[in-house]
């Protein structure tokens, strides 16, 4: 009688060790592709996420209107304030950091000018949890925003860009003092004095580490703004 023929203990054994290092090499294969791809998709949507507040934030200048009721556009440091035109009105719109988060405040239109100086002085006063925030960019360590003035990027803070205004009559009789140009320095309807315009608004935005974004990010706006 032929004897039957199959595997020893110890072929057995060394299959299955091979098997066993094959598969471990194949998952730590499998695990760095899927660690690759969840830390690509991460990264996509942190910039998706980027591009669609820089649009929201063009979108605020491109619609920027001068009411001639409160400053249309400033720059204190902290938070950018501006007025835009909206299909019901006119709307106040703040955009500042806070806590390592881009956030916009934007108000409801309103119609009457008493309400528009109302909303700007709240605005002065936001502390980040008002309806109406929304946390646009978190990961943000700071940001800087320049004015387009003279051929040249400024400090919005610039206290020598004031509003020349129209020129003053004869001998400026019964005026106010001429500003530095010559022309009396107009005042918007709170009594401040008017600072003019920029032609282009400039943001610099410097992510913090681990947010998924490295280097800088800066984008440069052109206004075309409107006056009632």
């Amino acid at each position: 009688m032929k004897r039957s023929q199959g595997f020893t203990l110890i072929e057995v054994l060394v299959t299955i060790t091979i098997l066993a290092v094959v598969a471990g090499m194949a998952w730590r294969g499998l695990d760095g592709i899927m660690r690759s791809k969840n830390i690509s998709e991460a990264r996509l949507d942190t910039v998706l996420r980027l591009n669609t507040v820089l649009a929201q934030w063009e979108a605020d200048l491109a619609s920027l209107h001068d009411t001639e009721q409160v400053p249309a556009l400033t720059y204190d440091g902290a938070a950018l304030r501006l007025t835009r035109r909206t299909e019901n009105g006119v709307q106040m719109v703040v955009w500042t950091l806070r806590d390592g988060q881009w956030d916009r405040w934007a108000s409801q239109p309103v119609l009457r000018n008493g309400e528009l100086q109302d909303l700007w002085m709240r605005s002065q006063q936001l502390l980040g949890d008002e309806a109406g925030t929304v946390h646009a960019l978190p990961g943000l360590s700071q940001w800087q925003v320049y004015f387009w003035r003279d051929n040249a990027w400024t400090n919005p803070q610039s206290t020598g860009d004031l509003d020349p205004g129209e020129p003053p009559p004869a001998g400026n009789p019964g005026g106010p003092p001429p500003s530095e140009g010559g022309a009396p320095a107009p005042k918007d309807k709170g009594g401040s004095q008017r600072m003019a315009l920029p032609q282009g608004v400039r943001v610099v935005l410097a992510p913090a580490p681990g947010s998924g974004l490295n280097g800088t990010y800066t984008r440069d706006i052109v206004l075309r703004t409107g006056t009632e």
